[in-house]
């Protein structure tokens, strides 16, 4: 029995927003697309964050590359580049309209319509801050450096608390350093570098806070416009959760 033949696969290169590294992929493939349409069939958060580390990890052809290592904006922008190069630039997502309509009781009540919104994922650029710097200065001689959030925990800093934000910045820690030694997390326990962020003054929480709100950011503005009442927005969307339609 002959063997089937085996189809080309086009490779394409993009560049890490993190480290300015180029890297290899190739388009996801049929058996990828199955994946997605099984996450598409949960509601869960975590299922979405599976399967596109899946997809990334069977796409990604440059070796040495660790998904789970990678800042959360690099695996946005990637996958936005690997959407793409294997469906196409138009990404549709949909969205319920909340605009509030008056019936003819005078009542208001939601429109609820369903509207689809179209990004154009080229469009889609990094937001780069230049005052931003993982090194935060507590005092002339104290300061913290971070490692940027990673995959790990994508799914808690979209709606973390005030806790969980502690949480997330204990475990971005690199490392602490001071005029005479660098302390580095990994020869600390999760404990002590806990016990070290909550003696900071609260100045020194919003130094640290500004590390992550001045990190770069994937997203972009697209219009919403409900064909059935006429409301219109410009909506900002951001997380690599809006870019899977």
């Amino acid at each position: 029995m002959q063997k089937l033949p085996k189809i080309d696969t086009p490779v394409y290169e993009t560049k890490l927003i993190s480290n300015k590294k180029t890297i290899k992929f190739r388009p996801f493939l049929v058996k990828e697309q199955k994946i997605f349409l099984m996450a598409s069939e949960s509601d869960e958060m975590s299922d979405t964050i599976n399967a596109i580390k899946q997809v990334l990890n069977n796409c990604i052809l440059t070796e040495g590359i660790d998904v789970d290592d990678l800042p959360i904006f690099d695996l946005e922008y990637i996958f936005i580049q690997l959407r793409i190069h294997s469906v196409g630039n138009i990404s549709t997502l949909q969205y319920r309209c909340n605009n509030k309509m008056k019936t003819e009781e005078g009542v208001e009540t939601p429109c609820n319509a369903i509207v689809d919104v179209e990004i154009d994922l080229q469009k889609i650029k990094p937001t780069l801050n230049k005052k931003h710097t993982n090194k935060i200065l507590l005092t002339e001689n104290l300061g913290i450096c971070f490692k940027y959030p990673n995959f790990s925990i994508l799914s808690s800093i979209d709606s973390a608390s005030e806790i969980e934000m502690l949480d997330i910045i204990v475990k971005c820690i690199d490392y602490i350093y001071d005029k005479d030694e660098i302390y580095y997390a990994k020869d600390n326990t999760l404990e002590e570098l806990t016990e070290f962020i909550d003696n900071l003054q609260q100045e020194d929480l919003n130094k640290i806070k500004e590390f992550f709100n001045t990190m770069p950011k994937i997203k972009t503005e697209a219009l919403f416009h409900c064909k059935k009442c006429g409301y219109k927005e410009t909506m900002e969307i951001e997380g690599i959760q809006n870019f899977f339609g």
